[in-house]
Order: C-alpha cells, then sequence, then structure tokens
C-alpha cells in the first residue's frame, strides 16, 4: 500500500489534474464535518451530500424538498440572512444530530473546508470520511479493499492545514503500515506529528486553531472533545456513485 496525504487545502485543485482512478481518499475534517457525518449516519441517517456552495445546497433542497440541510459558516448554522429566507435545520455541531432528528432523513451539508474537499476528490475510486470516531474501522475496511493507493486529504481551515485533521491522518498511517517506505514525505509528517502526541492527543488538539474557535463558542464547546473520541462506531462512511455518503 502507497499512502500519500494533503495537508493544506491550498494543494485541493491539484488534484483536479491528478489520476485518481485507482485510489483511496480519506477526508478529514475533524472539527467538525467528518466527525458530524459519521455520527449522523450512525444515528440512522439514510446519506450525507457534501455541497461545495450555500447555493448548491439550496438546489439540492429546490429538488428534493424532504432533505435537511446542514452546514456552518464561520462555524456557526447558516441562517436566512445568508441564504436568501432560509434558515439551516443543523448547524455543524455533531451532538445536534440525534437519532429522532436524522432517521431515515438525507442531509445536504455544506461546510467552509470539508465538504470542498469531498468536491476535489470526485475521480477517485473511493471516497470515505475519516474522524477518529471510526478510524480504526475506516483502515480495516482500506486493508481488506485490498487498496493498493491511499490519498490521505486533510481539509484545512481556509487555506492552511488545521492541526488536528494532519494528526488524524498520521493515526492513520500508523494503523495502515509500519513501513516507512510506503509513507510519502507529506504522510511520514503526518505520522510523525501524531506519534509525538499520542499519549496526549487532547491537549495537543485544544491548542489548535480550530479547537480554540470551537471552544470559544459557549454553545459548541463540548465539541472539541467528542470529536476527539476514539473508535466509538465501528463502521465506514463511504460515498456511493451518486456522491451520497452512506454507512457501511
Amino acid at each position: 500500500m502507497n499512502i500519500d496525504a494533503i495537508l493544506t487545502p491550498a494543494e485541493l485543485p491539484g488534484l483536479a489534474g491528478r489520476d485518481l482512478k485507482g485510489t483511496a481518499c480519506v477526508v478529514f475534517d475533524i472539527l467538525r464535518a467528518t466527525s458530524t457525518f459519521v455520527t449522523a449516519l450512525h444515528h440512522g441517517a439514510k446519506g450525507i451530500i457534501p455541497a461545495a456552495e450555500i447555493s448548491e445546497a439550496l438546489a439540492v433542497k429546490k429538488k428534493q424538498p424532504a432533505v435537511l440541510l446542514g452546514g456552518e459558516r464561520e462555524g456557526v448554522r447558516i441562517r436566512a440572512a445568508q441564504t436568501g429566507g432560509v434558515d439551516f435545520d443543523f448547524g455543524n455541531s455533531p451532538r445536534e444530530y440525534t437519532a429522532d432528528k436524522v432517521r431515515g432523513k438525507t442531509i445536504v451539508s455544506t461546510t467552509t473546508n470539508g465538504t470542498r474537499a469531498f468536491r476535489a476528490c470526485a475521480g477517485a475510486k473511493t471516497i470515505v470520511a475519516g474522524s477518529f470516531l471510526n478510524l480504526t474501522a475506516t483502515a480495516v475496511f482500506l486493508r481488506e479493499k485490498k487498496i493498493s493507493d491511499v490519498l490521505l486529504v486533510c481539509a484545512g481551515t481556509r487555506e492552511s492545514a488545521a492541526l488536528e485533521d494532519v494528526l488524524a491522518a498520521g493515526a492513520m498511517c500508523d494503523l495502515l503500515s509500519s513501513d516507512p517506505e510506503s509513507l510519502s514525505d507529506a504522510a511520514q509528517t503526518a505520522f510523525h506529528a501524531f506519534v509525538a502526541v499520542r499519549d496526549d492527543l487532547a491537549l495537543a488538539v485544544s491548542d489548535s486553531r480550530n479547537a480554540r474557535r470551537v471552544a470559544s463558542i459557549p454553545e459548541l464547546q463540548a465539541d472539541v472533545a467528542y470529536c476527539l473520541q476514539s473508535d466509538i462506531y465501528p463502521f465506514v462512511a463511504a460515498m456511493d456513485r451518486e456522491g451520497v455518503l452512506r454507512a457501511l
């Protein structure tokens, strides 16, 4: 298995010219999009449709009125003033996506970075949502599929790297391979970053830009600890041919 990584969203446009037909892309947006998607699917959501822009999410809603709208701008729920009159049903806190609200529902989500990362991976053979919540299940899935090329995609913050995404990518490297030669330089960067803090991951992430931003919003403070829970969900969130993430 060959493992590469994209550590900043500034690298995403380059994927358009890259042959991904035999590649599995694992998208990480730990705080909080991929953690939210995995949680929603665990609680019975039928599927998640990542939308790059608010306008795209609204267009899906117009065609499929039964879908629910989720996502954020500047970390908080998208409101009518940003959409021309429609309040989104959810923000981007995984704790909002409870079973009584999402079971059997399809959710269209647009976030600042996470959903853009999914769209950039559109040409890949396999696309999965990566999170600490289901990291081992995702690693097992990739090994069992016998995929030769894996690309770990860190969604980041705006155009910069996000520490928590890089650490999650490094944790995935740790699970997938014990051979340094299988890791690109970028993947090794993530791996060594994770190994350096693995014994106190929560402390390391608490100093990250995103963690400090989320923690500064009282109603979202608990999201950081929630998203750092390890392997509480034993399933994979994979994208189907229609571009919908579903639980496997």
